[in-house]
């Protein structure tokens, strides 16, 4: 017998698991009306034929940022269909398109100009993606709406070009997502003079607006029933000391289903959630951690050495053992800075400065965030 047909056909206790991706937009965002009233009341200038302000969102991962977007982006859609007016809304993820080259290009194929993603110059993309606003191929008084989701991804991978070319480009309005506060670092002065920006802040969830978020798409993903007294609860809590991550609530609450089902128990209990909770931070390390380029490796693997021998992590010591691991392929002791920022922007560890007193200055004191053998595991993994 085919082994899908048999995993199918195995009993379950998830009506559907699509409500639980954090990718999926609900007829309703809880907790979010702000935000989306926040977005909106740039975008509404669209439908007066003005090209609304560029729109910077920031906030931590699972705030509800690119939803919230997505949400606003299908109301505007809807009435201006219905008014019949030419605004197209475009959505980029930067992990997917990270070149000025390949956001362009994208951007054309989406307005029905067929662009390679290579072959072709720059300039030839750039005057295409330009053309298409002069000519009136796509319609009178077209008005684009571009959405860049993780722009904090290209500013790093290509430079802020692409938001140069952008605010450059009559009729065309940029809303910027970030995970990141400071991303605006990467931007040089003269393209931020152009970056007619607006800000919107997002806070993470609290604990109970968890447990809103976690009923209402529980009602559409399990069997009446399936899950017993304090689960939701348990799983917003959890979220909740992640920073207010709606999508680790999420995925606490399917993963404890699929061990459930794994158990062959027709509900979810609490001691679920907790297996769910070490899997998830188990598969999560062991990812970042076997991406991380071997330079960012070797830093890694010395800090979780010093770690090891419970020594104050300076960054004059992490520089002396990673220089021993990364014996003539090392890295200058600037650079060394860089990937302690990235490791830190990826949570695996945390970097606070500290007085020494009068006459001895400042020091950076560096911190493994995570387990240290789940770390040698994931090197090993690597290698």
């Amino acid at each position: 017998m085919n082994i899908f047909n048999v995993m199918k056909e195995k009993p379950t206790i998830f009506k559907s698991k699509e409500y639980l991706d954090h990718r999926f937009i609900p007829e309703t965002l809880p907790h979010r009306d702000e935000k989306i009233t926040s977005i909106a009341k740039y975008w509404v200038e669209a439908l007066s034929n003005i090209t609304p302000q560029d729109i910077t969102i920031y906030g931590k991962t699972g705030t509800g940022k690119t939803a919230v977007t997505l949400y606003a982006k299908n109301q505007l859609e809807e009435v201006a269909e219905q008014n019949n007016l030419n605004i197209r809304i475009e959505y980029i993820r930067c992990t997917d398109y990270n070149t000025e080259y390949q956001i362009l290009a994208k951007l054309c194929q989406l307005l029905g100009k067929p662009v390679p993603f290579r072959g072709w110059t720059k300039a030839e993309v750039v005057n295409t993606f330009r053309n298409l606003f002069k000519s009136n191929s796509l319609g009178e008084n077209l008005i684009l709406i571009v959405i860049l989701d993780e722009i904090d991804v290209i500013l790093k991978n290509d430079g802020d070009n692409i938001l140069y070319t952008l605010t450059r480009t009559d009729n065309v309005s940029i809303t910027s997502i970030s995970n990141y506060v400071d991303f605006k670092r990467f931007i040089k002065p003269k393209v931020k003079s152009s970056l007619r920006d607006r800000e919107i802040v997002f806070p993470p969830y609290n604990a109970q607006q968890l447990v809103d978020i976690l009923q209402e798409r529980s009602k559409l993903s399990f069997n009446e029933g399936a899950i017993s007294d304090g689960v939701i609860s348990l799983c917003s809590a959890l979220a909740a000391k992640e920073e207010g991550d709606a999508r680790y609530a999420l995925d606490l609450l399917k993963t404890s289903g699929e061990i459930a089902d794994e158990k062959e128990s027709d509900i979810i209990l609490e001691e679920y959630v907790k297996e769910a909770k070490d899997r998830i931070e188990h598969n999560k390390i062991i990812d970042i951690v076997m991406t991380l380029p071997l330079q960012q490796q070797k830093v890694l693997e010395a800090i979780t050495i010093l770690t090891q021998k419970k020594k104050e992590i300076t960054s004059g010591l992490l520089y002396e053992v990673y220089q021993d691991l990364a014996k003539n392929d090392k890295v200058s002791y600037r650079r060394l800075f860089d990937f302690i920022n990235e490791l830190e922007m990826l949570g695996l560890i945390s970097a606070n400065t500290i007085s020494r007193g009068r006459g001895r200055g400042r020091t950076n004191i560096i911190t493994l965030q995570c387990d240290t053998d789940l770390i040698d595991k994931a090197l090993l993994y690597k290698n």
